[in-house]
């Protein structure tokens, strides 16, 4: 693996040297997927008026202001010999024109709040939708997943929220649809932390993870089906409540039982160090599409080869997303690391 503080060194000697296009054949290079996750600090926001972090001006600073539909040249310019892309949905729309985005509630630290989000179903929203697409066919780059964070409520108890939720996840895939993604990330929803076994008389058990399980499964079965529909298949990250557990992921995986249904898995998001590499290799088997090879600085080593090492065994032929979190680099030079680290693995 290669020597972070090496690089690191070599980065802060020579910042171009970043830019510079690893040597890589394109077969390799048709592997990756740039992502606006670890850039969007870039993106203008709806937020306007609020001061804006002296980290988030540097950036700005250094690599300009865009927007979504700058994100296909963006992708061009900055990863050279990468074309597919990877979006999170928080960054979509035209942030000028209100008419995409609808009043949804959120929860936060045990309050709720209302926020705007955009709308796939709205007019507005779906003309800008055609716009995205026409930029992906003009500069001849493709949407490969959309990491989504729309819908919240696939495994809530309470049925009308569950059934809304899966009603704002067909919307996605419709918009899916419009843009060529291949696939969706959509969360499982319920509690943030996933409810631990309670004790008995006799041995632990866990209902309440049982309840929220048995309604995930219903949800990502009518899911799958729509997603047959449209050609987008829906997958299941490691990313927070039951998705934290690759076992719950394997589950629902299993009860669905349906080629429109799959992981996504990322290479950090779990709760704790021997989940880096025993909970991915639990989910290769069951990840076709997509891939979020990921840097984080929350652990004290990522063995991104060995990552890639398992996926590949696996039999993985998809797409590595390149979604750095958070370490020694900004977003853009620290998607370039990984890019280096994925390249050479594969």
């Amino acid at each position: 693996m290669t020597d972070r503080r090496h690089f690191l060194a070599a980065c802060m000697a020579a910042t171009p040297a970043l830019n510079a296009a690893p040597a890589a054949s394109q077969k390799k290079l048709d592997r990756l997927a740039s992502n606006t996750w670890p850039v969007r600090m870039l993106f203008k926001s709806r937020q306007t008026g609020r001061p804006v972090s002296p980290q988030v001006e540097a950036m700005r600073k250094k690599y300009g202001e865009i927007t979504m539909l700058d994100f296909p040249q963006f992708t061009i310019d900055t990863f050279k010999g990468v074309r597919h892309m990877d979006l999170f949905s928080g960054l979509f729309g035209d942030v000028t024109d209100d008419s995409m985005y609808a009043a949804t509630q959120m929860t936060f630290g045990g309050g709720t709040r209302t926020m705007r989000e955009f709308d796939p179903s709205l007019p507005s929203a779906r003309a800008w939708l055609e716009k995205l697409a026409s930029k992906c066919a003009s500069t001849g780059t493709h949407v490969h997943h959309i990491s989504n964070n729309a819908p919240r409520d696939l495994c809530e108890p309470d049925a009308e929220k569950r059934k809304a939720g899966v009603e704002v996840a067909k919307k996605w895939l419709d918009a899916g649809k419009i843009i060529g993604a291949k696939s969706i990330r959509v969360n499982t929803g319920g509690p943030r932390i996933a409810p631990n076994a309670v004790a008995t008389k006799d041995y632990p058990r866990n209902e309440e993870i049982v309840i929220l399980i048995r309604n995930a499964v219903e949800s990502f079965k009518e899911l799958a089906d729509y997603g047959g529909k449209t050609g987008v298949k829906i997958t299941i990250e490691n990313h927070w409540g039951l998705s934290a557990n690759p076992i719950h992921v394997r589950i629902i995986l299993d009860e669905v039982k349906h080629p429109f249904c799959e992981a996504s898995p990322d290479f950090c998001n779990w709760e704790h160090d021997y989940m880096l590499y025993h909970g991915l290799k639990a989910l290769a088997p069951y990840t076709h599409t997509t891939v979020h090879a990921k840097f984080w600085n929350r652990w004290k080593e990522v063995d991104i080869a060995r990552c890639v090492r398992i996926m590949e065994e696996s039999g993985f032929k998809g797409k590595y997303a390149l979604e750095y979190e958070d370490g020694p680099w900004d977003g853009v030079e620290g998607s370039l690391y990984l890019m280096k680290e994925v390249l050479a693995a594969l």
